[in-house]
């Protein structure tokens, strides 16, 4: 009684506000539409349902769908612009903030596990919704009308091209996924290229991509954690990775770097940003959800301080790029090509994995697009002086063919 009551103070709310796009059923047969059209409909197999729509975050509506005490249909942008509606009408638009947090320590078996548990479902999974390389981070969409194959090795000589990458050249990328940056430096540019991740699936599938180019002589992928690498290099790269790092981790993630990196070299860090000064999370519970279904133990610096913790281990920040909106049109694509193959992706993943994953990728290209997050490519030289800094007064060499 008492959630049927709740229920009905929700449906006389939603009825008094503007008309959202967006239709219930109920497990009785009743029916409530909000528009004349809904795109949505959102279908509550059993009473129990009721308990979701009582102050619904977007953690709580999302954790009522993957549970399955919730079912869904409609388009993933429409389906997630409902989702924030519902959200910002019965809560207040608080943030969590990451100080009342408890600190993330970022065990190496720890992360290794947090890697396992995103990568490692299946090399066809992604497959199925990634472009030809099977690159899964920003793409760079130079003029907006590029395929995302295009788009996605746009992005890998974007980053070759900023770290002037040149033949003979020795570059490390930190968390190389499926190998499709090393294969291009080495291919196409003539570096002598090391990729390495925690994810033992990539690791094997890059291997074989590796083989298959005839690339061994100047490629190779390591299974290995970034703290525990070795070596001198001329470039370092850091695509998607540093997400994972945790912020109190920040200073001796850079200073790993530069350790690593050579008198002069070069360093480009792609990462997902906070938008928030403050260290707020995304609003309405998302950032709640991503942490229990998708990234554990991920965390989210302000641009501002990644490029303070840089400066603090050596790595004068020489250059840095927005590419919010990149990720944003991505992410759409994405969740096309996610929705489009949604039966290959049950039957490869599971139903769950499905309803988790058909969320994220609606979530985030809605928070890309909404600035609830961002993304910068941050440049950084270690230079002993001015003079040692190798790049040109112009950034215009960026932008060359």
């Amino acid at each position: 009684m008492f959630w049927s009551q709740r229920f009905e103070q929700f449906v006389a709310t939603l009825s008094q506000g503007s008309s959202l796009p967006l239709a219930l059923h109920l497990w009785n047969g009743e029916r409530y539409a909000f528009s004349p059209e809904p795109t949505v409909t959102l279908t509550l197999p059993s009473q129990s349902s009721l308990m979701y729509f009582w102050q619904p975050s977007l953690h709580k509506l999302g954790e009522a769908y993957v549970e399955g005490h919730l079912h869904i249909d409609g388009p993933p942008h429409d389906i997630f612009k409902v989702g924030v509606e519902l959200a910002s009408r019965f809560l207040k638009p608080t943030k969590r903030l990451r100080q009342l947090r408890p600190a993330l320590r970022h065990r190496r078996e720890q992360d290794a596990e947090a890697i396992r548990y995103h990568y490692d479902v299946s090399n066809a999974f992604y497959r199925l919704w990634l472009d030809r390389n099977m690159v899964y981070s920003c793409a760079y969409f130079e003029d907006g009308e590029e395929t995302l194959d295009e788009a996605q090795e746009k992005k890998l000589d974007h980053i070759l091209r900023k770290i002037q990458l040149k033949p003979g050249e020795t570059l490390l990328d930190i968390g190389c996924g499926w190998g499709a940056l090393i294969l291009r430096a080495a291919r196409d540019y003539g570096a002598k290229a090391t990729g390495i991740t925690l994810s033992e699936q990539q690791f094997e599938l890059t291997q074989q991509r590796i083989h298959a180019a005839g690339l061994q002589h100047r490629c190779k992928v390591l299974l290995c954690d970034y703290r525990d690498m070795e070596g001198r290099f001329d470039k370092i790269t850091s695509v998607g990775m540093f997400e994972h790092v945790g912020l109190k981790n920040l200073p001796a993630y850079f200073g790993k770097i530069h350790s690593l990196l050579k008198e002069g070299g070069l360093v480009l860090n792609h990462g997902i940003t906070s938008s928030d000064l403050d260290g707020g999370d995304t609003p309405y519970g998302s950032a709640d959800f991503i942490d229990r279904y998708v990234f554990p133990h991920g965390e989210l610096p302000h641009v501002s301080l990644a490029m303070r913790e840089m400066a603090g281990a050596g790595l004068e920040v020489v250059d840095a790029e927005s590419l919010r909106r990149h990720y944003a049109k991505t992410l759409t694509i994405w969740a096309e090509r996610f929705e489009a193959n949604a039966d290959q992706v049950r039957a490869i993943a599971g139903e769950k994995r499905y309803r988790i994953w058909r969320l994220y990728l609606a979530g985030c290209a809605w928070a890309f697009r909404n600035d609830w997050v961002s993304i910068y490519q941050l440049l950084g030289c270690k230079a002993g002086g001015p003079e040692q800094n190798p790049l040109p007064m112009s950034r215009g060499y960026q932008y060359e063919s």
